[in-house]
């Protein structure tokens, strides 16, 4: 009997083959968002939106074949690391994954972040690095001759959290120009919520940012915001927000940023998101939570329909697809 041969949706072969291309991120480290325009923000989702009909209709390709991507992980993480080796797989490439915690390399010996990503670059042609200080990112990137890619940098940023957020905002809303855009919870601490922000910039959006006092948005990201006109405004009560809200991104209070526990003991159940609070939301609207939640959002709300952050955390790894196959030089 004979069977016809369907046309494959995307030729990945010859995308294979493909030289590389100047998309603005081949061969490029990605550290900040600031990296990021509306175009290269719109060839990422765009790539973003290719990989998840890839991974749906076939489950992966040897798009990154032959290439490799070292996972330096000095501080915990499940999301963001399991989200760039999946990416990676899925990609036909492999990894070298240092994520259990660096006490189990040879940092516990002493040795040096730059020590450790010129070590890593002999293997790998990807670094991708999350790290406790801020601007570690910036100086591994100094010393490695390969692509770093930053996973968060303690209370700095953390670029691809935050291209996935947007990316979700689109994908679940349709736009992001003229929503109101409600960010609660640890907004000193929370590097998320500070690359998010600064990617928003580049719309027309309006912002509303709900915090204890102890943990307002740091006073240079609120200045950017205000020098780029957008209309913004402080609260400590979610329930001024709840009712325009189009996107209610929720962060946990981040026990470990805290010098004085104390403090944190005082704000750490400040904001409970609830189903009694959500009735008061609009009809169309998504929460966010970048997660881990640690009692933020009860589990409740996960069967409310416009509980967005799992659906979320599934887009961080056609993201991570899209910027791995940029960054090395693949369509």
């Amino acid at each position: 009997m004979n069977v016809k041969q369907l046309p494959p949706l995307f030729n990945f072969e010859a995308m294979e083959k493909t030289a590389v291309f100047s998309n603005g991120l081949t061969g490029q480290d990605i550290l900040s968002v600031s990296q990021f325009d509306k175009d290269k923000l719109d060839y990422i989702f765009a790539r973003a939106r290719e990989m998840r009909e890839m991974v749906e209709r076939v489950g992966g390709t040897d798009l990154l074949k032959g290439h490799v991507l070292a996972c330096l992980f000095y501080e915990p993480s499940t999301r963001t690391s399991s989200s760039f080796i999946a990416a990676m797989e899925r990609l036909g490439g492999g990894v070298i994954p240092i994520t259990q915690g660096v006490k189990f390399s040879s940092v516990s010996k002493g040795e040096t972040l730059a020590d450790t990503v010129r070590t890593l670059e002999q293997y790998a042609d990807v670094i991708v690095l999350r790290h406790p200080e801020m601007g570690a990112a910036k100086l591994a990137a100094d010393y490695a001759s390969v692509p770093v890619i930053n996973a968060g940098d303690g209370p700095g940023e953390h670029p691809t959290q935050a291209l996935l957020d947007l990316f979700t905002i689109r994908e679940e809303l349709g736009r992001i120009d003229g929503l109101k855009i409600a960010m609660v919870g640890d907004l000193r601490y929370g590097r998320t919520v500070h690359s998010l922000t600064k990617l928003l910039l580049q719309y027309n959006v309006s912002l509303r940012f709900v915090s204890p006092e102890i943990l307002r948005l740091p006073l240079n990201i609120m200045n950017q915001v205000i020098d780029a006109g957008i209309n913004v405004r402080e609260t400590h009560d979610v329930a001024d927000v709840i009712e325009n809200a189009d996107v209610l991104y929720v962060t946990r209070v981040q026990k470990e940023r805290f010098s004085d526990l104390s403090q944190y003991e005082e704000v750490k159940d400040h904001y409970e998101i609830t189903p009694e609070l959500m009735q008061k939301a609009k009809k169309k609207m998504i929460v966010m939570h970048p997660l881990p939640r640690v009692g933020e959002i009860h589990y409740s709300v996960d069967h409310d329909p416009r509980a967005a952050y799992f659906r979320q955390v599934r887009n961080g790894m056609f993201i991570r697809m899209a910027l791995l196959a940029a960054v090395l030089g693949k369509a």
